[in-house]
């Protein structure tokens, strides 16, 4: 078994001169692809710019995924949302107290359409490989953590739109508690947002990769988050996605929690024809002892996964989610990608 791609993020989207020298480096610590993280800013305001980027990276030998990154604060990431910004409706609500979230409902038509004319715009007008969808979910309105019940137990979306949603599909209004007519209209929702949008880059460009990471959880007793794509058999089995992702796993979690998330995330993929993609922490945290990263690489190759990627570039050098040492960091997830794709 060998891994076939090795990738780490980037948000370097400003400068083709500066972008090619980090490229480069990429290249040299075992990377075949870079993931774009493109803000809403970077559509709005560096879009001249960016396939000059994509670009660069081609001629340095790097496949180039785009990342539709915290858009909507629907994506995963610390950006912050021009969507949100510019428009004070269609936005998550909270199921027990009706308070408006930080977040888009993308349910929405309002939001569906910008965040489908976002990705056709780079489908359309850059050479990118792919596409990201990083980590798409439900805002949480609770900050505390139940033992039995994951994130604590309220939940969105019970905004206007979503519940005259459910009263049409259901007959009956969209209860406060959840129950599993709700777990199977959030489930459905939430994915024809991204499978409506993945139908139409496909039918852009068919070669277009699409990739789906959702949350690494267990789905059992303790860590049930209910973002939304937890139903992973519904995630694996839609048929405009390529690869099925899982999310980092911080260093500090025991060995068997590795095991168990990449054993289910292997065999999901297979079951519905996919590629597998396992994630290296690149950042914020890195572990007490870097062989730990040489052993999970171990693992995770042993185990069937396809596709290693890291968040992200340098360890997060210079930027506030930095990991400690975070270019020591890097050197040696670079060790581990040159040593991984030599084999």
């Amino acid at each position: 078994m060998s891994i076939k791609h090795t990738a780490v993020s980037y948000y370097g989207l400003n400068y083709v001169e500066h972008a090619k020298k980090d490229f480069e480096e990429m290249k040299q610590h075992g990377c075949d692809t870079v993931i774009l993280a493109i803000t809403e800013f970077d559509m709005d305001f560096w879009f001249p710019n960016i396939n000059n980027i994509v670009k660069a990276a081609h001629e340095t030998g790097l496949r180039v995924i785009a990342d539709p990154w915290g858009i909507g604060k629907y994506f995963g990431g610390e950006q912050v949302s021009l969507f949100l910004q510019n428009n004070i409706h269609h936005r998550q609500v909270s199921a027990y107290t009706g308070e408006v979230l930080n977040a888009a409902c993308f349910n929405t038509n309002s939001f569906r359409d910008y965040f489908k004319n976002i990705c056709l715009k780079l489908a359309k007008n850059t050479d990118v490989d792919g596409f990201f969808w990083d980590e798409p979910h439900y805002a949480y309105p609770k900050s505390y953590a139940s033992i039995t019940g994951g994130a604590g137990d309220d939940w969105a979306c019970r905004c206007p739109e979503c519940m005259k949603k459910f009263q049409e599909y259901y007959g009956y209004d969209m209860p406060k508690f959840m129950n599993d007519d709700v777990k199977q209209f959030r489930w459905r929702e939430a994915l024809f947002t991204l499978s409506d949008t993945s139908k139409a880059l496909k039918q852009v460009n068919p070669d277009l990769e699409i990739t789906c990471c959702v949350h690494a959880t267990m789905n059992t007793y303790y860590v049930t988050e209910l973002r939304g794509y937890d139903n992973w058999d519904m995630v694996a089995a839609c048929p405009y996605f390529d690869v099925f992702s899982t999310t980092i796993i911080n260093w500090d979690l025991p060995e068997q929690f590795f095991v168990d998330i990449t054993e289910r995330t292997v065999a999901m993929a297979k079951k519905y024809g996919k590629q597998s993609e396992r994630w290296l922490m690149g950042y914020n945290k890195r572990p007490k002892d870097f062989s730990q990263i040489d052993h999970v690489v171990d693992l995770y190759e042993s185990m069937g996964v396809d596709r290693l990627a890291t968040w992200t570039y340098r360890g997060g050098y210079g930027t506030s989610v930095a990991a400690k040492d975070p270019l020591e960091l890097w050197d040696r997830i670079g060790e581990n990608y040159n040593r991984v794709l030599k084999k």
